[in-house]
């Protein structure tokens, strides 16, 4: 899930709330942690369900999806400097429907709100750089075309090869050209993935993974040339998770022989993976397979406990068996956890085979700190 963000999804739980705060108290004070599975697993029947494989087109297909309840936009990369110096990135834009159709024709009607996350990991001195933003729909102060993707001056637009990247926070800033250079991956059935097993338990969700990335990031005031990969994850619909579920590992993995795999585990409340579970291994030359929860397996060989006592599982026994591979995947440092309105761990990995680094990724770890004493699996 991306980003199935395996997306960091309990932060379409805190722009409701934010914006019902804003609108009714005129204070945006939030102290709460919250969950996203359990928005996730329900939403007012009014709103459109995925229940089944329906024709995808691009670029249309790039732009926000109305009537759904949440959609999101995801990036991730790893990034190297001109003296070896080792950046990963993250850039999300996240929408969340108050409701399923337009409530008036008015330009200062708000029908969604957004969240948009930054995050910078300086492998330097292993610091994580984390910033968010929130904005209604309303005067376009965030939207999604086919062509652009914004949240006020944060901002990905499209060019004739690609899409360029700009964000700035206080501390640091993105400003990167992205050029796919393999086609679309249509997740689960041509787009359709499936995450329970009643009707519109699912999502449209699609990926490029493996995206030529070039241009600079800025730490402090310094200005760092920059090149390397990048990932994308789009997914909307409503209702996707099934019950029972605690959160998700996700899985991008980019390795050096061309191949890149998804995998995301759906974690149940016993703690074994959803048969909904899932992924697909990408060629060298952009052919696919999708794989089902059978066909791999996760597990986790190494935690970190943070600053809050919540465990993290961040080094992984990875095993597909067809075709057969078996990886260690490996936090680049252990500190690269969100801790702003919604907690989750999100960051760059090494992906290793008999102890030799083969390959570079992402992981997302969603729903250890979501309640009190939750942390290691059983």
């Amino acid at each position: 899930m991306r980003r199935d963000g395996l997306i960091i999804l309990a932060l379409v739980v805190l722009a409701l709330i934010w914006l019902s705060v804003r609108v009714h108290s005129g204070a945006a004070q939030m102290s709460a942690q919250f969950s996203g599975t359990g928005l996730l697993a329900t939403a007012p029947e009014s709103f459109r369900r995925v229940t089944e494989a329906v024709p995808m087109s691009f670029p249309a297909n790039h732009a926000l999806h109305s009537g759904y309840r949440n959609e999101w936009w995801y990036f991730t990369g790893n990034l190297d400097g001109p003296e070896g110096e080792r950046f990963g990135y993250q850039f999300t834009l996240f929408r969340f429907a108050l409701e399923s159709t337009a409530r008036s024709d008015s330009e200062f009607a708000a029908d969604a709100v957004w969240m948009a996350h930054l995050a910078l990991s300086d492998g330097r001195d292993e610091r994580f750089y984390q910033h968010e933003r929130f904005a209604r729909e309303a005067l376009e102060l965030a939207g999604a075309t086919a062509t652009e993707w914004w949240l006020r001056d944060w901002q990905v637009t499209a060019t004739e090869s690609g899409w360029l990247l700009r964000a700035e926070a206080e501390q640091f800033a993105l400003d990167l050209m992205l050029e796919p250079t393999k086609p679309i991956v249509l997740q689960g059935d041509a787009g359709y993935s499936r995450k329970g097993p009643e009707p519109g338990n699912a999502s449209r969700y699609y990926s490029l993974t493996r995206i030529e990335s070039f241009g600079e990031v800025r730490i402090q005031g310094q200005s760092i040339p920059v090149n390397g990969q990048s990932w994308l994850d789009r997914e909307w619909g409503s209702s996707q998770l099934g019950e029972g579920l605690d959160g998700w590992d996700w899985f991008a993995l980019q390795l050096e022989d061309g191949r890149d795999l998804m995998l995301y585990r759906l974690r149940q409340a016993d703690g074994e993976a959803s048969p909904f579970s899932a992924g697909a291994l990408v060629e060298a030359d952009g052919s696919y397979r999708i794989l089902g929860a059978e066909d791999f397996e996760l597990v986790p060989a190494r935690w970190w406990r943070d600053g809050q006592s919540v465990e993290w599982p961040l080094q992984w026994q990875l095993t597909v068996t067809e075709p057969a591979l078996q990886f260690e995947v490996r936090a680049v440092f252990d500190d690269q956890r969100w801790n702003r309105s919604v907690q989750y761990w999100e960051g760059m990995v090494d992906v290793l085979e008999q102890g030799a680094v083969i390959g570079r990724g992402y992981l997302e770890l969603s729903g250890y700190a979501d309640a009190p004493g939750q942390g290691r699996m059983p």
